[in-house]
């Protein structure tokens, strides 16, 4: 015990010199208690910067430290080459754009769409049949069309609804349902997502396959182009083939926007498969949540035209048959060759006659 006792009694001395630290006064070697002014050049050896600075690279660490907290990457024998860098700065930068940048701008871009719809609404109304209804069908789409465009658009819906769960969950969502709750929404959005995008990715092929050959522009496209579709003006209704040009615009956009985002889906999906850095796979997410949400917000359009903002469209996606003026109205060229073909017709619902104004009304009685 006395060889022991000398030891002892300097260990305590040497605590009892140090005295105890707190988490929140603990400074690197050489730092002083009090704040000693800064030079215009930045912070010098020995002193702790106010602010973290734009990279990691505090003064005060030096040598081999310096380059890691600066995020350099290092030598590691393992497989996971990825495990040689421990820290990545970039991902404080793509946090500030997921969570600032990325949220206001989709935010932009849904809002902005949502109010030229209301306006359009206000100022035309909804889109009706001149003609009025004539009670006579056509068949536009067949069964297989109906589904392959439901298993598409449902799929995508899905995937966009839990897409903006996840992003906007936790500055709106965690503090109303709190952690919890919002933990177990967050997990069943995830696999709706991370499962509904193989759905979504074998209707895209579907429709591409079946669509492609009339989504192809054609000579009647400049002249609808000219006359705006005829949403503008009343009895203008320039002829077009099974699509009009702002169908296969809206075609053309899902097929090219939708392989962007099943691509880096599957990135996200399957990290490192396709990549070999962090920084690309950070790029991904961004992309794909921004492809996303335009996506989103231009569906919005396609979805307001086809079910309030136009008379007796959703009865092409709903039954596949639809009225016979209406059809002449909006595809008249297709309306010619599906009659000159001897193509079935049926009697639709019994509708009333289109009004008539005063002055035909008296001369009719």
């Amino acid at each position: 015990m006395r060889r022991f006792l000398p030891l002892a009694v300097a260990l305590l001395c040497l605590l009892g010199a140090a005295g105890p630290a707190s988490a929140q006064d603990v400074r690197p070697p050489g730092a002083t208690t009090e704040a000693q002014p800064q030079s215009e050049a930045g912070p010098t050896a020995g002193q702790i910067p106010a602010a973290p600075p734009d990279t990691m690279n505090y003064p005060y660490i030096s040598g081999l430290w310096s380059d890691i907290a600066d995020g350099e990457t290092g030598y590691v024998s393992i497989p996971d080459k990825q495990a040689g860098r421990l820290i990545q700065v970039q991902g404080m930068e793509w946090l500030s754009w997921r969570n600032d940048e990325l949220r206001r701008w989709s935010s932009y871009a849904v809002a902005a769409m949502l109010i030229a719809l209301g306006g359009f609404f206000a100022v035309k109304g909804r889109i009706k049949v001149d003609s009025g209804l004539s009670g006579r069908l056509i068949q536009r789409f067949k069964p297989h069309e109906i589904i392959g465009h439901w298993v598409t658009a449902g799929s995508f819906l899905v995937l966009a609804l839990t897409g903006i769960w996840l992003l906007y969950g936790r500055p709106l969502l965690l503090p109303v349902m709190g952690q919890d709750a919002y933990a177990v929404s967050a997990e069943i959005s995830k696999y709706m997502h991370n499962f509904g995008g193989f759905v979504f990715m074998a209707g895209l092929l579907y429709i591409f396959v079946m669509w492609v050959r009339h989504n192809i522009w054609d000579r009647y496209d400049w002249n609808w182009i000219r006359q705006a579709g005829g949403f503008l003006s009343k009895n203008s209704h320039p002829p077009a083939d099974k699509f009009n040009f702002g169908q296969k615009t809206v075609f053309w956009m899902v097929i090219i926007l939708g392989v962007l985002l099943s691509l880096s889906g599957l990135n996200l999906l399957m990290p490192f498969w396709f990549v070999d850095s962090i920084e690309t796979m950070q790029y991904a997410q961004i992309i794909h949540a921004a492809l996303g949400m335009l996506m989103f917000a231009a569906i919005l359009a396609h979805i307001y035209i086809g079910s309030v903002g136009m008379q007796a469209a959703f009865r092409a996606m709903s039954t596949g048959w639809v009225d016979l003026n209406w059809a002449r109205e909006h595809h008249s060229v297709w309306v010619d060759k599906y009659l000159a073909g001897n193509n079935p017709e049926r009697e639709g619902p019994k509708t009333a006659p289109p009004e008539q104004g005063h002055g035909e009304r008296k001369a009719a009685e």
